[in-house]
């Protein structure tokens, strides 16, 4: 509590926590609000601050001077992915400890379906929206336009557009490419996503800057497990089949496991394989599957810290958080 000049006491404002610890309101906003780009030294500054004045956010009166409700809507493209599951349940977690609610919303890959997704979001005056948008810029601008804020995850906006969590999806395609091929593979084939998703498109540039002028062995299909298959399928019926893939997701790989089987080719030994996100199942198959680990919950938690932090304070600058992924080397890309 603060004093007034008759004596009463009145109640602190995030004003007051910054002018006493010598920051900006909005640095107040994001330290209260966890987002990892604060320095850790400036965060318990301001919360040591707040401690001292008896500062607390009061989110119910924030919702009601804006007509929110106290709920988040989180909008992904495949809800069967477990990277999207694990996203989930870290906007969850976060969610849940600042008193929020979370609906989730499942486009997949459809960019009407997501529409109609954010116009019930909107109408339902929900506090800020999480997506993994379908293109870079139409559904979030629905948001925008109307003063909603909103988180991108996965995948990038425009830039200055818009705050977002991303993984550097070209660079982690590049170095398991380049692992396959330090592994003795020689033709290294690529199973990605369809054209206008920006993470197939990364993972299929990554995989082609790793490549150099080598020989390119690649096809596009459906974020799913027939959509693996069908161009393993293609691949495998050229004049000089693959002897290793890149596979963008781990839907696409459960069909591109079935078809090596069915075509009675060892992972491995035969065909290495190297998928993006490490599922449950990547250590049960025999030899287990070299993997492009995602920190998808880490993904979430960080985009829903941003996203509290933009409603506690809409006038703060956009925020790109890039996390790393990281290549987890098993036995399907290698021949012994």
């Amino acid at each position: 509590m603060s004093g007034t000049e008759d004596g009463r006491s009145r109640v602190a404002t995030i004003s007051d926590v910054a002018r006493h610890a010598g920051v900006s309101t909005a640095t107040v906003s994001r330290a209260l609000n966890g987002v990892s780009t604060v320095d850790p030294a400036l965060v318990a500054r301001v919360r040591a601050a707040a401690e001292e004045l008896g500062y607390r956010p009061n989110g119910l009166a924030r919702n009601l001077r804006r007509q929110e409700t106290a709920v988040l809507a989180l909008v992904i493209s495949d809800v069967e992915n477990p990277f999207f599951t694990a996203i989930a349940r870290g906007v969850e977690d976060v969610a849940q400890t600042a008193g929020y609610s979370v609906v989730l919303c499942n486009s997949d890959e459809n960019a009407e379906k997501e529409r109609r997704y954010i116009d019930v979001a909107l109408q339902e005056r929900v506090a800020g929206v999480v997506i993994s948008p379908t293109d870079e810029w139409a559904g979030v601008e629905m948001l925008l336009r109307r003063g909603t804020p909103v988180v991108a995850v996965d995948r990038p906006l425009r830039a200055g557009t818009g705050d977002q969590v991303l993984v550097d999806s070209r660079a982690a395609a590049r170095a398991a490419t380049e692992h396959l091929i330090a592994a003795g593979y020689r033709r290294v084939g690529c199973v990605t996503g369809p054209a206008g998703v920006r993470t197939a498109d990364d993972r299929l540039a990554g995989y082609r800057d790793a490549l150099g002028r080598r020989k390119r062995r690649e096809r596009r299909a459906e974020y799913r497990a027939a959509g693996g298959a069908a161009a393993t399928r293609e691949l495998l019926a050229g004049a000089e089949p693959p002897d290793a893939l890149l596979v963008a997701n781990s839907a696409m790989a459960i069909g591109v496991l079935e078809t090596l089987r069915a075509e009675g080719l060892r992972l491995g030994r035969d065909v290495g394989v190297v998928a993006f996100d490490d599922v449950p199942w990547a250590t049960l198959i025999d030899p287990p599957l070299t993997v492009v680990a995602q920190p998808a919950y880490e993904i979430g938690a960080e985009a829903a810290r941003l996203l509290l932090a933009r409603i506690a304070d809409g006038t703060l600058p956009p925020t790109a958080t890039t996390l790393e992924a990281q290549l987890i080397e098993r036995g399907s890309s290698h021949r012994a």
